[in-house]
């Protein structure tokens, strides 16, 4: 089954502006650090959102989803398949627009959880990739 619809791709590579990093740190060799730059560097503002709440690419981080003070458009998820369910469940509960589960995460049951919750989702998929074929100036 595709998780990656290619209309909901580019919605959300268009219109999400603001995207929490779930996983995100200042380790320069995580797929992470850099995908987030990327982002940043397309016009994004990324939130990082880790155990550490450290401060990356100069954005201050946080501990939880719920402690960002301001809204989410898509949260980006960079955890272990079997840790990302509970974490579209958070992006459902602070009234994210999107939830993007990046390569090898997968998770069919938070899947039909999230879009039943009336968010756009993609799973299995990295937005560094897809922003070539299905991003703004593509």
């Amino acid at each position: 089954m595709s998780w990656a619809d290619e209309s909901d791709i580019r919605e959300i590579l268009a219109d999400c502006q603001t995207w929490a990093v779930v996983g995100l740190s200042n380790n320069t060799s995580r797929a992470a650090y850099g995908v987030a730059r990327f982002l940043q560097s397309h016009g994004k503002r990324i939130v990082p959102v880790h155990p550490f709440a450290q401060t990356v690419h100069g954005q201050q981080g946080y501990l939880t989803l719920a402690d960002i003070p301001f809204e989410v458009d898509c949260v980006d998820v960079f955890v272990r398949s079997e840790l990302a369910g509970p974490i579209a469940d958070q992006a459902v509960g602070i009234n994210a627009r999107a939830v993007w589960f990046q390569l090898d995460v997968v998770d069919p049951d938070a899947y039909a959880r999230t879009t039943a919750a009336g968010l756009t989702m993609v799973m299995n998929r990295c937005p560094a990739i897809e922003w070539g074929r299905l991003g703004p100036a593509a």
